[in-house]
């Protein structure tokens, strides 16, 4: 045992791995809970990964197999019904946690230099989590995923000069169809893997690089926060955390299994009462209620402008709130905290 031992570390080197974590330290303060979504969004991810894998032997992404495999992976497979629900539910577990974590470091403002790029790939990670639940969403190809596609395709159109060609591109042609299907699914098993791959390897590695971040008003003090020991102690934490939502997501799986409709009619017209995944709640509303014009422009196309500018300052955050000590600080955290309540209040207005 000695020998292989020796002979695997002195090719891999592995020792440098365990003594890095054995000194690695975790600050311990009131927000020392935020450090735990991070390993939860990892825990996610790799579940999407294994119950992806499974489902992608039996889906076919063609217009007369992909619902009929969906109902052949819930009715005959076995375990079929639950491999798709966990993998259904993981997913909306993922981007929340991801939220709960960009959340997190937003109002800690644990994005401050020189922790930027880190920041912006976590961004970018957002984006791939929804893009993943947008371009998986359609892949049951039934009544329902067809119609909110449509909805969700058509709302590139509202951009100027590039609008109707991304619409184009991302429906692999003019209207949603056996294309637009074969596309989604390249990209969500091919394409969004490995961007999210990439995006993760540099994160991971810039969290490494700069350590763990304490809260801005932590910092403030000027007393180093004491630390937890990461190997065993945090480590055996994070260990709980994720048996308490692997049994939370289980049960759901297994109490709210989500069920499949009938195959998609490209002919058909859209369903009553149609709405997006949770997470696109706040846009869809907010585009019910824009009006048709606007100072003389579309409506849909202010809209569409806005949520992109505000997209770009939430990615742009840590430059423009390079001063987080000073006055223009506290008015950013005001308007992130207003940003906050708008998009949850606009998306329990579309639920109701």
């Amino acid at each position: 045992m000695n020998v292989l031992r020796a002979w695997i570390e002195e090719r891999l080197g592995l020792r440098a791995v365990t003594l890095f974590l054995e000194k690695k330290e975790v600050p311990r303060h009131k927000h020392t809970f935020l450090y735990y979504t991070g390993s939860s969004i990892l825990l996610f991810l790799g579940i999407q990964i294994v119950t992806g894998v499974l489902l992608a032997f039996y889906y076919q992404p063609t217009l007369a197999g992909a619902n009929a495999s969906v109902v052949r992976i819930m009715t005959e497979m076995p375990l079929g019904w639950l491999v798709r629900s966990v993998h259904s539910w993981s997913s909306t577990f993922m981007i929340a946690i991801v939220f709960v974590h960009l959340l997190g470091i937003a109002f800690t403002k644990a994005y401050r230099k020189p922790r930027e790029a880190t920041w912006v790939t976590g961004m970018m990670l957002l984006g791939a989590s929804l893009a993943f639940g947008f371009t998986g969403y359609l892949l049951p190809w039934d009544e329902l995923s067809l119609a909110a596609t449509k909805v969700g395709t058509n709302l590139p159109k509202a951009i100027p000069v590039i609008g109707t060609w991304l619409t184009q591109v991302m429906r692999a042609g003019e209207d949603v169809t056996g294309d637009t299907l074969s596309r989604f699914f390249i990209a969500h098993v091919s394409v969004l893997p490995l961007a999210v791959l990439a995006f993760l390897g540099v994160h991971l590695f810039l969290v490494q690089r700069h350590g763990m971040s304490v809260p801005h008003e932590v910092e403030r003090k000027g007393v180093k926060a004491p630390g937890l020991p990461f190997w065993p102690n945090f480590a055996f934490r994070e260990a709980g955390v994720w048996l308490v939502l692997l049994g939370l997501l289980i049960t759901v799986a297994v109490v709210a299994a989500p069920g499949i409709g009938p195959q998609a009619d490209l002919m058909a017209p859209a369903p009553e009462g149609i709405k997006p995944e949770w997470y696109f709640l706040f846009m869809f509303q907010m585009l019910k209620l824009f009006p048709a014009r606007v100072l003389g422009l579309n409506g849909e196309l202010v809209a569409v402008l806005i949520m992109m500018a505000g997209m770009a300052a939430l990615l742009l955050i840590p430059f423009i709130d390079n001063r987080p000590a000073e006055r223009k600080g506290k008015i950013i955290t005001g308007l992130a905290w207003a940003g906050l309540a708008y998009a949850v209040g606009m998306s329990i207005w579309s639920l109701l």
